[in-house]
């Protein structure tokens, strides 16, 4: 039996949103420690990966290891019907090929539930390498969501450089060239508004817009982001998730020859 019970309902759905413009199914692997979510996106260049851990679950049970194969589609349309404030209750039965989310409101006067067949998925975890960045930048998640949007006005990609300085965000294209500049900013008082950037060497990396803007999505999750570089490895956009856990976003970075193509 897998039972796992949300108070915060809403913080289910963020999550949705923050998967499903780049996976269309997903493996949902339970375990007595918790979700976890690894996937390819659609056209298999960034990487999704989401843990939300047992203790962050207002109730949560699982007996045994369970793999849930499940189309984001129709499990964001089926989130779509709980309200904000709604506890989400999500169950499944050992070898079940169905899912059930149960919605309660708070004063527990209405209760629905729906029932979603689950999918065979053949997905294989792809090991992540644990790896030592040479820079790693927090900063407002809003903020870096207004840069992301801003700058694919300008072009398809986007230059992440970090130096002692500050971090530098720069698009070129058809209409010119945008730049962002961040100073690093310990503002002691509301640290999620600090840029704090640590770095042992100077990196410059360029990242498709497009997935970017993807990644921000997730956003409504958490009041800063961690970007985490080196060079010629993925990119880490990591978004934590209050008191459950956390989604990561690898993405590869752009080659110049490439471009010069």
């Amino acid at each position: 039996m897998f039972e796992a019970r949300l108070l915060q309902g809403s913080l289910l759905k963020k999550v949705m949103d923050a998967l499903k413009d780049l996976l269309n199914e997903a493996a949902w692997d339970c375990t007595d420690a918790g979700i976890q979510l690894q996937a390819m996106d659609n056209s298999h260049v960034s990487l999704v990966s989401l843990n939300l851990r047992a203790e962050g679950f207002d109730k949560y049970r699982c007996d045994r290891n369970l793999s849930m194969g499940m189309n984001l589609g129709s499990m964001s349309k089926i989130l779509k019907c709980a309200s904000d404030k709604d506890i989400i209750t999500i169950k499944a039965q050992d070898n079940a090929d169905t899912v059930t989310f149960v919605f309660e409101s708070p004063e527990q006067d209405k209760v629905s539930d729906y029932e979603m067949k689950l999918m065979n998925l053949d997905q294989e975890h792809l090991g992540i390498p644990e790896t030592d960045y040479a820079c790693t930048i927090k900063l407002p998640s809003s903020e870096f969501a207004r840069i992301c949007r801003d700058l694919s006005q300008f072009g398809e990609s986007m230059v992440i450089s970090c130096t002692k300085e500050g971090v530098k965000f720069s698009a070129t294209g058809d209409i010119g060239t945008g730049n962002i500049k961040l100073a690093q900013s310990a503002k002691v008082d509301k640290e999620e508004e600090a840029v704090v950037i640590e770095m042992q060497e100077p990196v410059s990396l360029t990242f498709a817009c497009r997935y970017l803007n993807s990644f921000t999505k997730a956003t409504s999750l958490s009041k800063s982001v961690q970007l985490s570089m080196s060079p010629e490895v993925p990119l880490v956009v990591e978004y934590k998730i209050e008191d459950i856990g956390h989604v990561r976003y690898y993405l590869a970075p752009k080659i110049e020859d490439e471009e010069a193509a």
